[in-house]
């Protein structure tokens, strides 16, 4: 069974979190939440859900996992001007893990520079960064490329959940 990274800060999009997590965990793959500090409590942007923290990005290694899932809202801006969360997004692609962010997700890529010449799909607010990235933008329910898997909004959460199943 995989072991999954579910990148997270407080404000990210209820159920981008929620049903991938739970779809992963009840598929069998181990699933921790790595966020900025270690036993916080984060909370949706909507309040429906709360989860605590695992690890603190600096516990953890990319060589940890094999999958890590970005979800949308608020919560990659915070993620995204992390250095070590920036390195460690970095260091997963490199070594070829699965990495799916979802809405706003991406960003967080965009800041690791893994998107060049990638096919990949966000929230359509990020369009034009995912662009100005050097990626080919593609509006559609799920993208993959490679080991990067991207989608739009909550109602791609099957496709996006369906294809990282298919990775795991």
């Amino acid at each position: 069974m995989a072991k999954v990274c579910f990148l997270l800060a407080n404000g990210y999009e209820d159920s981008e979190m929620k049903n991938p997590y739970e779809a992963v965990k009840e598929a069998g793959h181990t699933a921790d939440i790595v966020s900025l500090e270690k036993g916080v409590e984060l909370k949706g942007k909507k309040g429906t859900v709360s989860y605590t923290s695992d690890f603190s990005i600096s516990e953890v290694k990319a060589d940890d996992y094999d999958a890590i899932v970005i979800p949308g809202g608020g919560a990659p801006e915070a993620l995204r001007i992390n250095d070590e969360v920036v390195e460690f997004v970095k260091q997963a692609n490199e070594q070829g893990k699965v990495i799916a962010g979802i809405c706003h997700g991406p960003q967080v890529m965009i800041s690791a520079d893994i998107l060049k010449g990638k096919n990949a799909t966000s929230f359509v607010g990020i369009r034009d960064d995912l662009k100005n990235a050097g990626s080919n933008y593609m509006d559609k329910e799920v993208v993959v490329d490679g080991n990067i898997i991207t989608s739009r909004t909550p109602k791609d959460e099957p496709a996006f959940i369906r294809e990282i199943l298919n990775k795991l």
